[in-house]
């Protein structure tokens, strides 16, 4: 290495040495001032809830408006997102309840919007992680609601109906399936393990590439790819997080039939989301039997300007061929407009539940 060369590089890590003093003094003095709001809520009998999903989505959007890049404003959020729940944790780790085990997609969805300074509590099933929360051992969930390509999770859907939990935010993440084994030949592969979901999601890749193979669904991704560890001759359709934690090779990456596979994640706890500037609300609601009931029961929302971006029918599982209808609307419950759609609505419906206002997802 030239002496020029050298010059030019000590110069600069010099500079970067110097700037890494002064975040290190900035991130602790963050870090003390969220101390001192903990303390103001205590002094004024405000404790309870030290996260704030509409505060953190207004944090992050404004930092994206403001970044001037090179950057991404991926790389923002998530490097801002990490140094919050850093901060929360000094006060209290947060408890977040997922689907496990360790290694699921509900994990990835945990930690991109928790942070990895949360406290994760994988569970076996999506009932056991709402009654975790109900229960008061986990201060939040995340659970799956809809995919892209395989549409509604059926049984989030049936448990918000029944639940007193509240929606205070959402995780959408874009969902890449590789497929994972010690074997290094495809043509050794004889059995392929994974979560019934993704087995649909890579349904035309298997079918082209291993054609022969077996198809076992499992309860997870994660699980998947602990059987693929353990079994020759085997693989799993898994996500990074499953290969990193079972050290599966990646024979094939991105294997999903569709290119934009998106899962969408509820954060659910005891409390919904103040207005944030940009939020959703969902609810859900159920008509009289009768002609042009559900037509009745979306007019309050064209008599509002409110915007309804999703609408799923369920069955109410109380009575034979009784549904319900499940609804995403714009905008915050509070909000002028969307308050007076949920009063006029509320006059119409045989069922009314507001499962929450909440931010509409930062990426």
């Amino acid at each position: 290495m030239s002496d020029d060369l050298q010059k030019a590089l000590a110069g600069v890590r010099a500079e970067i040495d110097g700037i890494d003093a002064e975040l290190l003094h900035l991130l602790n003095q963050r870090a003390r001032c969220a101390q001192k709001v903990g303390e103001i809520k205590t002094e004024h009998g405000a404790a309870g809830h030290i996260y704030r999903p509409e505060r953190e989505a207004q944090v992050l959007r404004r930092l994206q408006d403001a970044n001037p890049g090179p950057l991404p404003n991926e790389g923002i959020t998530f490097f801002f997102r990490e140094v919050m729940s850093a901060c929360l944790s000094l006060e209290e780790p947060l408890g977040v309840a997922f689907l496990g085990p360790l290694g699921t997609f509900s994990e990835s969805a945990a930690t991109k919007h928790f942070g990895h300074a949360a406290r994760l509590l994988p569970l076996d099933s999506i009932d056991d992680v709402f009654r975790e929360v109900e229960a008061g051992h986990a201060h939040y969930a995340v659970v799956p609601v809809e995919n892209s390509t395989e549409g509604a999770v059926g049984r989030t859907m049936d448990l918000l109906l029944g639940s007193s939990l509240k929606i205070c935010g959402e995780v959408v993440l874009r969902i890449h399936q590789n497929l994972l084994s010690n074997e290094t030949d495809l043509t050794r592969i004889t059995k392929v393990y994974s979560h019934a979901q993704s087995l649909a999601q890579c349904h035309e890749w298997l079918n082209r590439v291993l054609p022969n193979a077996q198809r076992i669904s499992v309860g997870s991704n994660a699980q998947a790819a602990q059987k693929a560890s353990e079994e020759p001759g085997t693989a799993a359709i898994a996500g990074e997080a499953a290969a990193t934690r079972y050290k599966l090779p990646r024979l094939a990456e991105n294997i999903e039939d569709e290119p934009n596979n998106t899962t969408r994640f509820l954060v659910l706890g005891k409390h919904d989301s103040g207005i944030s500037g940009r939020d959703k609300t969902s609810l859900i609601m159920s008509a009289p039997n009768r002609t042009g009931a559900l037509y009745e029961l979306l007019l309050p929302f064209s008599h509002a300007e409110v915007s309804l971006s999703r609408l799923e029918s369920r069955p109410a599982r109380h009575a034979l061929w009784e549904y319900v209808f499940y609804v995403d609307i714009d905008g915050h419950r509070e909000e002028p407009a969307v308050k007076a759609a949920l009063e006029e609505l509320a006059n119409r419906a045989a069922y009314l539940k507001i499962l929450g206002s909440y931010p509409v997802a930062v990426y």
